[in-house]
């Protein structure tokens, strides 16, 4: 059987997918064929939709573990089956980690750790029934690889989340496979909050070895290779999908003739 992205008759639930680069991984899953479920807190004003297949919605706050039950429990009653989990649903505002109370702190670790965990614990669950298992995909980020300063909790939940996901792909094999996505900079609709004008977000992608910051739909491509059969052998996993990362900055600072 020659491998294959088509997700027709396939199941996935994208936490957080109706927008940002939840968006983009609902879209990519939608254009491949698969049924998608994604969730929030609240609605979005239209639900995603590619060439007429529209993806279905559930309210779940991912930090409940009964809505996320509720929320799995929703997709399987839907749709008959779970094939796919995205654990996309995350962020943190800007904090200096000197100043940042303990609830908040706790708070940032709850949303993109713990959270995450328990959505793999109750997909898992699901997908351990089925005769085809499933795959389970966390989006981490570059701030798991690199200094997060100002989001210092952040970082240290997006680390121990790949390293939750090496693990899991451990005890729930080989039905189930578990990877990470680091995302780097992401241009969403949202982006002018971090990056500024159109000006700035151009200056930022041009700190980007292949000249530009991602777009949603990068991380979904990587998602659906991570769930197809053309990654049937990895499981334990991440995929650094960053356009090449960072250029040293020592490189910029130093005053060497030496080639760079």
């Amino acid at each position: 059987m020659k491998p294959s992205l088509d997700f027709s008759g396939k199941v996935a639930l994208v936490t957080g997918g109706g927008k940002g680069v939840g968006l983009g991984i609902t879209r990519r899953f939608l254009a491949a064929g698969a049924e998608v479920m994604i969730c929030g807190r609240s609605e979005p004003d239209s639900l995603p939709e590619v060439g007429g297949r529209r993806a279905a919605f559930t309210a779940c706050d991912v930090r409940d573990f009964e809505q996320v039950e509720a929320c799995v429990a929703a997709t399987v009653d839907r749709f008959g089956r779970l094939d796919v989990l995205v654990n996309n649903a995350g962020g943190a505002p800007f904090a200096e980690a000197a100043t940042a109370s303990p609830r908040f702190s706790e708070a940032i670790v709850r949303l993109n750790l713990i959270a995450p965990l328990n959505f793999c614990q109750v997909a898992n669950r699901q997908m351990q029934q089925q005769e085809s298992g499933g795959s389970i995909i966390n989006i981490a980020s570059v701030s798991t690889i690199r200094p997060s300063p100002g989001t210092a909790a952040y970082g240290a939940a997006k680390a121990g989340l790949v390293n939750l996901g090496t693990s899991l792909a451990v005890e729930w094999a080989p039905k189930v496979r578990v990877n990470s996505v680091i995302a780097g900079l992401v241009r969403t609709e949202q982006a002018h909050l971090h990056y500024g004008d159109e000006a700035g977000i151009a200056a930022v992608g041009a700190t980007i070895p292949l000249g530009r910051m991602a777009v949603p739909e990068d991380i979904g491509d990587a998602c659906l290779f991570l769930a197809s059969p053309m990654a049937s052998y990895i499981s334990g996993a991440s995929i650094a999908v960053h356009g090449g990362g960072e250029k040293p900055a020592f490189l910029d600072a130093a005053n060497s003739q030496a080639p760079q």
